[in-house]
């Protein structure tokens, strides 16, 4: 992946050998998977705004991101050739928005450089001192002077990343913080009729509230429950709520540019003959997946009295009961704890093995953040790995 693939480049490009190992019968398929929406390889907000959301990771990943930051980031991919622009939201893409021109400039860069890739090598761990690998020809043992781990999370196992090196780092008694899901949807446990009937729909401008996180945009209703950026942005906080509760209690805010008491108002007024929905759509333009999501939490008794339905507008309570699989989520929390490597990404325990990538200890949210991490540690990793080789 980008952790791993930036390490070999700064490696080869200092004069080492670098041989990169894949489980996969190709690379970088998690970028490739990244960039079916658009790969969003970072953020143009301000860099004190972009590390806030590393969260209580900050401390530790400032000093690596900050050498190689947003914005460098963009110039090295201006340097491969792919070009890029910043999209509305504040988000960074290549300009034709996809993933595979931009990989397969790079690999032509590694190439160039001399990077040897094995395909369908599978890491065991290590027998005798040497690298064990599953290959095709069988078991392979490989000798190496240092050794760079990016194995990636918990997520997306059939891009590659099965978080089996968690068990076999343990054996060698690495502190591993356990991988969850993160940007990951959650479970609500809608009615039959409701999924059946909105599941794929989007729930669009609202504003999502749980303990202090407030924010605004979109849900995607699932079979299941909701997923979406919006949830996504808030996954950290909700499903260790979930995890510490079993629940995780957020307000829905369905009309966010109308006050209360314009909703009540408007709610007031005599119905006549109309149907909820015709009565609904006209006074306050509430209508489609909103009206059913206000159906599905509320009684007919309180749809029908002003100063509650106007209240559950702008705060209806949606209960999530779990997160999604890890397997589903885009990404996943946990890792190698950042306790057990050194400043340079070493571990403690295994002089000459570094760790880079989704497999350490931090999360973020979507936006570019993940990527940006990944390439940053990957970095920081290779340049640890220049200084051990130096002096040892």
């Amino acid at each position: 992946g980008a952790a791993g693939l930036i390490a070999a480049e700064v490696l080869a490009s200092n004069g080492l050998t670098v041989t990169v190992y894949d489980a996969m019968p190709s690379v970088g398929r998690k970028i490739l998977m990244a960039g079916k929406g658009g790969l969003n390889l970072s953020h143009s907000e301000n860099i004190e705004t972009f590390l806030s959301r590393y969260g209580d990771k900050q401390d530790l990943l400032e000093p690596m991101i900050k050498n190689f930051s947003p914005n460098a980031l963009r110039t090295w991919v201006h340097e491969l050739g792919i070009e890029t622009f910043v999209g509305s939201s504040g988000r960074v893409f290549p300009t034709d928005m996809k993933a595979a021109p931009f990989l397969r400039a790079w690999l032509h860069r590694l190439r160039g450089l001399g990077v040897k890739i094995c395909v369908r090598h599978r890491w065991l761990g290590w027998q005798n001192n040497a690298l064990c690998f599953a290959t095709p020809n069988g078991e392979q043992l490989v000798q190496a002077d240092a050794v760079l781990l990016a194995l990636g999370g918990g997520s997306w196992k059939k891009l590659g990343s099965t978080g089996a090196w968690v068990e076999i780092l343990q054996q060698h008694g690495v502190a591993v913080a356990p991988l969850q899901p993160s940007n990951c949807g959650f479970d609500v446990g809608w009615s039959d009729y409701f999924s059946q009937h909105h599941a794929g729909q989007p729930l669009k401008s609202v504003l999502l509230s749980f303990a202090d996180f407030k924010q605004r945009g979109d849900l995607i209703i699932t079979e299941t429950g909701l997923e979406g950026g919006l949830i996504y942005a808030a996954s950290a906080l909700l499903r260790d709520a979930c995890l510490n509760q079993n629940y995780a209690e957020i307000f829905l805010d369905l009309s966010p540019d109308k006050s209360e008491a314009w909703l009540t108002e408007k709610l007031a007024k005599p119905r006549g003959k109309q149907s909820l929905s015709t009565f609904l759509k006209k006074q306050i333009n509430i209508s489609g997946v909103k009206l059913s999501l206000l159906r599905e939490v509320l009684t007919p008794e309180l749809l029908n009295q002003p100063d509650t339905l106007a209240a559950n507008i702008k705060a209806l309570p949606i209960k999530l009961i779990a997160p999604r699989p890890i397997d589903e989520a885009i990404s996943s929390a946990g890792g190698v704890k950042f306790t057990a490597l050194n400043e340079h990404l070493m571990l403690h325990d295994l002089a000459g093995v570094f760790c880079a990538g989704e497999m350490l200890d931090w999360e973020a949210p979507t936006g570019g953040y993940l990527l940006t991490a990944c390439f940053a540690t990957g970095k920081a990793a290779a340049y640890g790995i220049l200084n051990w080789l130096e002096t040892n």
